[in-house]
């Protein structure tokens, strides 16, 4: 039972990171799919080394870099993997018109000026809000580094249990995700991750921010039902990137009223 856990948190850490692997682990359809009650703890693992560039840049260097080199680490860590949703959700939605057209530019590797004005800008928000996080104090932001992470993985994976996977599986780089007859336990294994970082720094009062990145989750869950009819890989990371800065807003949002 330990040995399948395992292998189920390395698949999550191979497909969703760039971090080596140094033995081959099995593969299948059904391990990937079970590796869904992992991608909160995947977070998780991504946020905390984001806090330790973060601690580490921050006695050198002035805050404001220290946060560009924490995103820089996220990217290197991740491959970029949910920017790259994003960015190509960007382009199908913004320049395309009925199902076929969006999930055709969808699928082109190209990048177009949607894509581009969109994670300019995307980085952009996620910058100044952390920087804003980082003038409070300094566990506040480390708690946000990590939890942010956590959090947006947990309602980008909830997807796959309330909408269905709409693009042919056997082209997409994310058919290991488009199975959505997962048990619900899994859910609530990854709701137990996506949790750790408020019971660790007895935040709780930011557990308000939950239904605001839940309102989002919701709202693109909506939105691509209505276009295309359910979820494609990169609808997922979508939700993850929005999510995650959502969460930050949320940080900044209740800073300024409690």
């Amino acid at each position: 039972m330990l040995k399948k856990e395992i292998t189920y948190f390395l698949t999550a850490l191979m497909f969703f990171t760039r971090i080596p692997i140094p033995f081959k682990i099995p593969y299948s359809n059904e391990i990937m799919n079970q590796s869904q009650k992992y991608y909160a703890a995947i977070g998780l693992l991504v946020g905390a080394f984001n806090a330790l560039i973060y601690t580490i840049c921050q006695f050198i260097l002035p805050v404001d870099i220290a946060i560009i080199m924490t995103m820089i680490t996220s990217v290197l860590l991740t491959g970029a993997f949910h920017e790259d949703g994003f960015t190509d959700v960007c382009d199908s939605f913004g320049g395309g018109y009925g199902k076929e057209k969006i999930l055709t530019i969808m699928k082109d590797s190209r990048i177009g000026a949607y894509g581009v004005i969109g994670v300019i800008l995307l980085l952009l928000l996620k910058f100044t809000s952390l920087v804003h996080i980082a003038e409070n104090n300094f566990w506040l932001m480390i708690f946000t580094l990590i939890s942010a992470h956590s959090v947006s993985r947990f309602f980008s994976g909830m997807m796959i249990y309330t909408h269905e996977y709409v693009t042919d599986i056997d082209k997409s780089k994310s058919k290991p995700m488009a199975n959505k007859a997962l048990p619900i336990k899994n859910l609530v294994i990854s709701s137990l991750f996506c949790l750790l970082p408020f019971i660790v720094f007895s935040e709780w009062k930011f557990l308000l921010i939950l239904p605001l990145c839940y309102i989002g989750k919701v709202y693109l869950g909506w939105y691509f039902k209505k276009y295309i009819g359910g979820y494609t890989g990169d609808c997922l990371g979508t939700v993850q990137q929005v999510t995650e800065v959502l969460f930050y807003l949320g940080v900044l949002i209740l800073c300024k009223f409690l």
